[in-house]
């Protein structure tokens, strides 16, 4: 009988393009939704969303546990290098290699020794980690899949890796496949060192697009869509330091209220300019507009404001002071 061939023998190899400063890709399904997990201790407490016809569980075991959003940064790197290669009129496959040189390189982050190690074990958890989801099935139907189908490290007899290989899973591949469905980020992304500041900037990116007008979203909604295993008070306290500290990469964040409820919106930062690539379609949820034209605000609103991008969270809050625009709830 013969043996079956087996998927590494199946795809042909693509060999990851030169180049650092490679544009950064993202697909739009893995910003929209819980797939990672936010913090950077172990987490082996599954990730459960289910909201407006979409179903989320995403598993890890208790070795690894679920895979994180610095993680992610392995999947931003494969994106960016299967649509450069896609525009270029290259040929791309779910079987990629590279140096962990390149990979660790594109994500911005040092190649000694340690992040060595600390790429082994985000790929690790990448191949344990389960996903469960409805997204882009049709019907009823469910899709289980794990974020790496396997990897290989080559590693000389001195213990130095000549080169990794990566399986990647369909669902995966063809959502990178799908022009419509990925969205560039900004080049300043894996400047960001908290997992809620990655995970909300994603989020809001792919929700923003060009909409010069602002939007915002309810807060408890994004404390149940970013699958955060913090106490909402915690959550919250979170966002609003982050509103102070002016801390998303083209986008000016504000704290409003309407009532009882807290909101957290956004606008472009006027200081960036879009490019047409940055943007998006039509936003998918409802998101309420704000800072219209004419500059008016939802009655009965207030607003919490933070300081000039790029200063310490000491000078944002010594702006917070009467007369400075920044009101506090």
């Amino acid at each position: 009988m013969s043996k079956r061939p087996s998927e590494r023998e199946q795809l042909p190899l693509f060999r990851a393009l030169p180049g650092e400063d490679m544009a950064l890709r993202d697909a739009q399904d893995l910003m929209a939704y819980p797939f990672f997990s936010l913090a950077k201790s172990r987490r082996t407490v599954p990730i459960r969303f289910e909201a407006g016809g979409v179903s989320l569980t995403v598993e890890g075991v208790p070795e690894h546990g679920i895979a994180t959003i610095w993680d992610a940064d392995v999947l931003i790197w494969a994106a960016s290098q299967i649509v450069q290669a896609r525009d270029e009129g290259r040929p791309t496959s779910r079987l990629m290699a590279a140096t962990p040189y390149e990979i660790l390189r594109f994500a911005q982050r040092g190649t000694g020794q340690t992040e060595y190690l600390a790429l082994r074990a985000s790929l690790d958890r990448l191949q344990s980690t389960t996903v469960l989801t409805s997204i882009r099935q049709a019907g009823k139907r469910m899709h289980r899949f794990s974020w790496i189908n396997e990897w290989q490290d080559h590693v000389r007899p001195d213990g130095r890796s000549e080169g990794i290989e990566l399986i990647l899973p369909d669902w995966f591949y063809s959502g990178v496949m799908d022009d419509a469905l990925v969205l560039t980020l900004d080049p300043t992304y894996f400047r960001l060192t908290g997992g809620i500041e990655r995970w909300l900037y994603r989020l809001v990116r792919k929700h923003g697009g060009r909409q010069r007008n602002g939007w915002r979203f309810d807060m408890r909604h994004l404390y149940l869509k970013s699958g955060s295993l913090q106490r909402y008070r915690d959550f919250a306290l979170h966002l609003r330091g982050l509103v102070l500290r002016q801390a998303m990469p083209g986008y000016r964040p504000a704290i409003e209220w309407s009532g009882r409820t807290e909101w957290l919106a956004f606008r472009p930062d006027a200081d960036v300019q879009l490019q047409p690539d940055l943007s998006t379609g039509d936003v998918e949820e409802a998101v309420d507009g704000v800072w219209t034209d004419s500059g008016d605000r939802r009655r009965g609103s207030r607003e919490i404001t933070g300081g000039a991008i790029g200063k310490s969270p000491a000078q944002n809050l010594a702006q917070a002071a009467p007369g400075n625009g920044l009101v506090l709830p």
